[in-house]
C-alpha cells in the first residue's frame, strides 16, 4: 500500500475546517488471486456510470467508518470530491482513492479493517452486477430463484459453510438509541460470547456495535478462535449505517429484501434490541415468516429484549403487534428485559433445540433452506408517494397480507429518513401519507409518533422532521 500524498485539513475562507482527506492513496486487497477474475476485473474498470457511483458510495461510506452522522446525503456532500478507479493488474487489482476520508488511515497506512470492507463491497457489487446483468444467471423471477440468488451471493463471501456448528445470533436494533441501550447490548453480547456465540448484525452503530463489542471481549476472555461478527448491509442504506470497525465478515447484498432474507436464513437464532422503523420493518418481516402455516413447526428463537429503563418500549411494541396481528402473535416471541444473562441462557437452550431439528430434517447448519419466506415479503418495494399511499394498512384481509403492507410501510419510512433518495423525494413531494383503517391505523400512529418523541428516527432527533403522516392526524 503507498503511503498517501496528503492528510491534512484544509481551512476555508473563514476559519472552518473542513474534513481531513488523503489526496491520493494506493491500495491493494490481501489475497488479489482470490479475489476477482481477469474478465471481472476487466468488467469493473470499464464499468458504467451507474454502476461506478454505486461502488463510489459505498466505498465512501466504508472509508468513513464510526461516522455520527446518519443522512446520506450529508455525507456524499461532505465528500463531493472523493472518488476511486479500479485498475486490473496482472497479478490482481488496486484501487486509486482521491480525497479519501483522512480517520481511514493511521501513519499513513489504510486501517486493516476498513481495507478488509472496502473490498468486500467491491466483491459482492462486482459479483452480483456480474451475475445479473452479464451472464443473466441469478434469476429473481420467482422466490426459489430470489433463495438461491441470496444463498451465492453468501457462499461467495464465504458466510455460508459446511463445517460450522449452530452458533450464529442476529441481533437486530436500532442505530440510534440512548446509552444506557447501547451498554445494555453490549452486555448481552458479552453474555452470548461467553456462550461460543458469534453474531452477526446490520453492521452500522448503536445496537449493532455494542452486541459485537461485547462478544469480542467474551471471545478474548474465553481464549475462542475463529470468532465471527458477520455484518450484513445493502447499497442504499451503508451510508447512514457504515460497517463497525469490529465486523470481520461484511456482506453487501443488493437491496433490503435480500438482506432481510439473509439475515433469517443465516440465523440459529435472533435477538431484538430497541429501535426504530428499522427495527420494527425487521420485526414485521420475521413474524411474516414464523407466522405462515409452512414454518409451524420450524425452530428459529426470537427475543426482545432491552434494559429496565426501556421495558416500555417493548411493551409498546407487543401490544402494536397484538392489536394489528391477535394474541396469538404473542407465541412467536419472548420479552425478557434487564436480565442479559438469562437472554444469553434462553437462546443457548433454544439452540440446542434447533440443532437437533436440523439434524432430523437434514437442514444445513449455514442456510435454512426449508425455511418458507413468502413471496409478498420478498418483492422489492419501491417507496414512491404513490405506493406509500396505496398500502392497505387495515385488518380487512389476510394477517399474512398485513404484515408485508406494514413490512413495506416501514421500510418506506426507514428510505425517507436515511437515504439518499428517499430524504430528495420527500424534500421535493412532502412527507409520505399513510392510509389505513381502525386498530392498525391508530396503532401505527401511536408507534411512529413514540419512536419520534423518544428520538429513535435519527442519531440527532434535533434535526429529525417527520417524513410521513397518518391521514386524519395533526
Amino acid at each position: 500500500m503507498n503511503i498517501p500524498d496528503q492528510l491534512a485539513g484544509e481551512t476555508t475562507g473563514g476559519n472552518e475546517v473542513t474534513l481531513p482527506r488523503v489526496a491520493r492513496a494506493s491500495v491493494r486487497p490481501v489475497q488479489t488471486l482470490d479475489l476477482l477474475t481477469q474478465r471481472e476485473m476487466a468488467s469493473l474498470a470499464n464499468a458504467d456510470a451507474s454502476l461506478h457511483e454505486l461502488f463510489r458510495r459505498c466505498a465512501l461510506a466504508i472509508l468513513n467508518t464510526d461516522g455520527y452522522v446518519d443522512d446520506a446525503r450529508k455525507v456524499y456532500e461532505a465528500y463531493a470530491d472523493f472518488d476511486l478507479q479500479v485498475i486490473p493488474e496482472p497479478r490482481g487489482l488496486k484501487l486509486e482513492l482521491f480525497n479519501a476520508p483522512g480517520e481511514a488511515f493511521v501513519d499513513g497506512k489504510m486501517i486493516e479493517g476498513i481495507r478488509h470492507h472496502l473490498f468486500s463491497a467491491l466483491r459482492d457489487i462486482v459479483y452480483t452486477e456480474h451475475k445479473l446483468a452479464e451472464q443473466q444467471t441469478f434469476d429473481l423471477s420467482n422466490p426459489e430463484g430470489v433463495t438461491d440468488a441470496v444463498f451465492r451471493i453468501l457462499r461467495n463471501a464465504n458466510v455460508v459453510r459446511s463445517n460450522v456448528q449452530p452458533r450464529l445470533v442476529v441481533c437486530w436494533g436500532g442505530h440510534s438509541i440512548s446509552r444506557v441501550e447501547y451498554d445494555y447490548s453490549k452486555t448481552v453480547g458479552y453474555s452470548l460470547g461467553l456462550r461460543g456465540f458469534d453474531i452477526c448484525t446490520g453492521c452500522g452503530p448503536g445496537a449493532m456495535k455494542g452486541p459485537m463489542k461485547g462478544a469480542a471481549i467474551a471471545h478474548a476472555k474465553q481464549l475462542s478462535s475463529n470468532t465471527r461478527y458477520v455484518g450484513l448491509s445493502e447499497p442504499g442504506i451503508i451510508a447512514a449505517e457504515s460497517p463497525n470497525a469490529i465486523v470481520n465478515e461484511l456482506v453487501i447484498l443488493p437491496d433490503i429484501e435480500k438482506r432481510l432474507e439473509a439475515f433469517v436464513r443465516v440465523a440459529h437464532g435472533i435477538l431484538v434490541f430497541p429501535g426504530g422503523v428499522g427495527t420494527a420493518e425487521e420485526i414485521m418481516f420475521l413474524l411474516g415468516i414464523k407466522m405462515h402455516p409452512a414454518n409451524a413447526h420450524i425452530e428459529l428463537p426470537l427475543i426482545f429484549t432491552g434494559p429496565r429503563e426501556s421495558a416500555d418500549y417493548f411493551a409498546q411494541i407487543d401490544r402494536f403487534l397484538r392489536d394489528c396481528l391477535g394474541e396469538e402473535v404473542s407465541e412467536h416471541y419472548k420479552i425478557i428485559n434487564a436480565d442479559p444473562a438469562a437472554v444469553a441462557r434462553t437462546m443457548k437452550s433454544s439452540i440446542k433445540a434447533l440443532r437437533r431439528q436440523r439434524i432430523e430434517q437434514n437442514e444445513s447448519f449455514s442456510y435454512s433452506w426449508t425455511l418458507h419466506i413468502p413471496e409478498e415479503l420478498q418483492q422489492t418495494f419501491l417507496p414512491t408517494h404513490d405506493n406509500m399511499a396505496a398500502l392497505a394498512l387495515h385488518r380487512d384481509q389476510p394477517a399474512h397480507q398485513l404484515v408485508a403492507e406494514l413490512r413495506r410501510a416501514f421500510s418506506g419510512i426507514v428510505v425517507g429518513n436515511v437515504k439518499d433518495f428517499g430524504v430528495r423525494a420527500v424534500e421535493a413531494h412532502g412527507p409520505y401519507q399513510l392510509h389505513g383503517e381502525g386498530e392498525v391505523i391508530d396503532g401505527l400512529a401511536a408507534l411512529l409518533e413514540g419512536f419520534v418523541r423518544d428520538g429513535r428516527m435519527k442519531i440527532d432527533p434535533a434535526s429529525y422532521r417527520p417524513c410521513f403522516e397518518v391521514a386524519g392526524r395533526p
